[in-house]
């Protein structure tokens, strides 16, 4: 594969400028998670100060990806992101399998789960939008079996925001990205405030900071913090998304880099400040295995009526990180289509918007069917694993490409190199060893659904004319 200019990588054009593609990263990384993930890890590591350390730790370690990806993405200033870097450092088959591993699951998947959300949250001021209203059951059992399908008016509300915030990205760049960045300030602006107000409010206490855990040794310790590492991955997934678009970035050499650094280190603050309020108003015990944590400890500092009104932030937080999914994720598809490896029509812009609109209907129809039938929850829990694993690979890119590409322009180098990436991939190669032995039912599955994009990629390589 050869490497496309920075002005002509494709009919997508450079709308999106330092401050556009920064509020992208952050408002597709924070959606839902940091209002849930926290009681969730309570509940294997029932300790503020090393709940607190994973999440100080992820962002570390985000932050050394987001320097590694930097390089690439000054490197490959084109549509793609991952899938690109995949591509030109271990060849088309595993750049195919990332996109597919992401068409199939990861951002649809995520597509259709924040559009859940969405319609959770909306339920709280409309109970009828409410996935918990149900509206059609289907009894699908055959011979004796007992599946059943249900529908709710949770999952048509999921369907229809995920369409509309479809059509406003179809719509062209400047419309989204306009978008993008309300929402975006808006969330920042909600988390801010309610970070400050926690630690201000008279009902704040000073969470116990000690590293002791009754009842658990070191070696427990270190495995619910590798465990706790992989839900802070959660919260930060989509830090990489923005490289997506990197040939829609004005002078991507430099905005790019500034983006995932700039984008990565406010997100950590915003989460370590949110999850040391948490603390503030609860502890560990009383927050393990909670989902809503963010609404409990709002009604601790605030009343009842924090509750509400946090829950219209979250809503907020929400519709930002979709309408971001939705924006990047069809750049990638866009990339595979004009390798020969996706549908032709996908790798086609639209004429008079100027956006990928076959890719963003076709990314929104399997989206709303995983939305309707709720399978994309366990897809997500699967494909965590090998999201993670891609992550490795892709950082590995760096090494490989100076390696076998060492005349390749470089705007930017890893700062850092070769000790930055290196621990950002021995890290992922620990928590992949502890979540395969921990869990390894779960990342077998995820491994068997990136397997089965191998046909598929045999089939698409076979009709592409340059043999793929």
């Amino acid at each position: 594969m050869t490497r496309r200019s920075e002005e002509s990588t494709s009919d997508l054009t450079r709308r999106l400028g330092a401050f556009d593609s920064t509020m992208m990263m952050v408002g597709i990384v924070i959606g839902s998670g940091i209002f849930l993930t926290t009681g969730l890890m309570a509940t294997s590591l029932p300790s503020a100060t090393w709940v607190l350390f994973s999440w100080g730790a992820g962002g570390f370690l985000i932050l050394a990806g987001a320097l590694t990806y930097a390089e690439l993405g000054a490197s490959f200033p084109e549509a793609g992101g991952q899938y690109v870097y995949l591509r030109e450092a271990y060849g088309p088959m595993w750049g195919f399998l990332f996109g597919w591993k992401m068409f199939l699951v990861n951002m649809t998947g995520s597509i259709a789960a924040l559009g859940v959300a969405f319609a959770e949250y909306a339920g709280y001021f409309f109970p009828a939008l409410s996935p918990r209203n149900h509206l059609i059951h289907l009894d699908l059992g055959f011979g004796g079996g007992e599946a059943a399908l249900d529908i709710s008016s949770g999952q048509v509300l999921a369907a229809v925001i995920i369409w509309f915030f479809t059509g406003l990205n179809l719509l062209g760049v400047a419309l989204g990205k306009s978008v993008q960045n309300g929402l975006t300030v808006i969330k920042i602006s909600i988390l801010v405030v309610f970070g400050g107000l926690g630690l201000l409010a008279g009902r704040a206490k000073a969470p116990d900071l000690s590293f002791s855990i009754d009842g658990m040794g070191a070696g427990q310790i270190l495995t619910g913090l590798g465990l706790g590492l992989v839900a802070v991955f959660w919260a930060f997934d989509g830090w990489n998304n923005i490289n997506y678009v990197a040939g829609e970035i004005k002078n991507p050499s430099r905005n790019l880099p500034l983006a995932l650094v700039t984008g990565t280190i406010l997100i950590s603050v915003i989460y370590f400040l949110t999850n040391y309020v948490y603390f503030a108003a609860l502890t560990p015990r009383e927050m393990a295995g909670e989902v809503r944590v963010a609404e409990k400890a709002a009604t601790v500092l605030f009343g009842p009526s924090a509750a509400g009104l946090l829950s219209v932030g979250v809503l907020i937080s929400v519709a930002g990180a979709l309408n971001g999914a939705i924006f990047v994720g069809p750049r990638v598809y866009y990339a595979m289509a004009r390798d020969g490896l996706f549908f032709q029509r996908v790798g086609r812009i639209h004429p008079r918007f100027l956006t990928p609109a076959a890719a963003l209907v076709l990314q929104a129809a399997w989206a709303s069917v995983l939305a309707l039938t709720g399978g994309f929850e366990q897809l997500l829990v699967f494909a965590m694993f090998m999201g993670i694993a891609f992550w490795l690979a892709a950082a590995a890119a760096v090494f490989t490409l100076r390696r076998k590409r060492p005349d390749l322009p470089r705007p930017y180098r890893t700062w850092g190199y070769p000790w930055v990436p290196a621990v950002f991939i021995l890290t992922l190669a620990a928590i992949l060893l502890n979540t395969l032995i921990k869990r390894p039912v779960q990342s077998l599955l995820g491994l068997g659904l990136v397997a089965l994009g191998l046909p598929v990629y045999w089939i698409w390589r076979r009709k592409s004319p340059s043999g793929g």
